[in-house]
């Protein structure tokens, strides 16, 4: 890729939001330019009933993007991940449905974005893993209670625990396991479904069925980011053998 490519694709169809995670050389890590694209892409959609979001290449997103680790302080860093989490938050409490289909890994920060999804669909293979409290960072800890609970929650998170597809759809974490031919009818089938409540009432049932912990899962992230030492605690963890 080079520097004139968009990192992410946005393709709009009856209603219907597309939007590609465009880095496969890095897995679709979130970096600056991305997170932001995502969120401007999510907070400025009208008229829409229906998002859905995925990457190119072998994986669905391989999450916080560490390529300028060493460079950035742990202002730096702590910014980057409040800017995550105004992503997700956004994703999360949209006033569309919003569909996740992933394919390969999904790691850390690319795994918060697909448990922030209503519906999450795995493809055969697919894998994901949230390590983000190997370096104390309270990233999605609330939103992924919320969805799966809280023993399957602390399951995953204790250990850093790598889930197959088949344990996500197990616990719920994901919705469907379904081959990638599969996806484009369940997407159509999804849209059609989404677009029979009134705008309105869409919206209104989604945030009715949505926990509000926006200012706790702010907050969390300055109170466990915000402590001196990040980046080496990052360090540390990525140079583990």
């Amino acid at each position: 890729m080079n520097d004139e490519t968009p990192v992410l694709l946005a393709e709009r169809n009856n209603g219907v939001l597309s939007l590609t995670l465009n880095r496969p050389d890095s897995a679709n890590a979130l970096n600056p330019d991305l997170v932001e694209a995502l969120i401007q892409a999510i907070t400025e959609a009208r008229n829409i009933h229906l998002c859905v979001i995925r990457g190119t290449g072998r994986h669905f997103c391989a999450g916080f993007d560490l390529s300028d680790l060493e460079s950035s302080s742990d202002g730096d860093l702590l910014w980057r991940f409040l800017r995550i989490e105004t992503l997700l938050q956004a994703l999360y409490h949209a006033p569309f449905a919003a569909v996740a289909l992933a394919q390969g890994k999904a790691i850390g920060a690319g795994a918060d974005l697909f448990a922030a999804c209503w519906r999450r669909v795995a493809a055969p293979g697919f894998k994901l893993k949230m390590p983000g409290w190997n370096f104390e960072l309270a990233l999605g800890t609330r939103r992924l209670t919320h969805l799966i609970g809280q023993d399957a929650a602390r399951e995953l998170l204790i250990d850093s625990k790598l889930m197959s597809d088949r344990e996500a759809i197990a616990c719920g974490l994901a919705t469907d396991l379904l081959d990638q031919q599969e996806w484009s009818p369940l997407i159509d089938n999804l849209s059609q479904r989404a677009a029979t409540l009134p705008p309105k009432a869409l919206n209104d049932m989604l945030r009715l069925t949505t926990v509000d912990s926006r200012n706790q899962d702010i907050a969390a992230i300055v109170n466990t980011a915000g402590q001196p030492g990040l980046k080496n605690r990052i360090l540390n963890y990525r140079d583990q053998p």
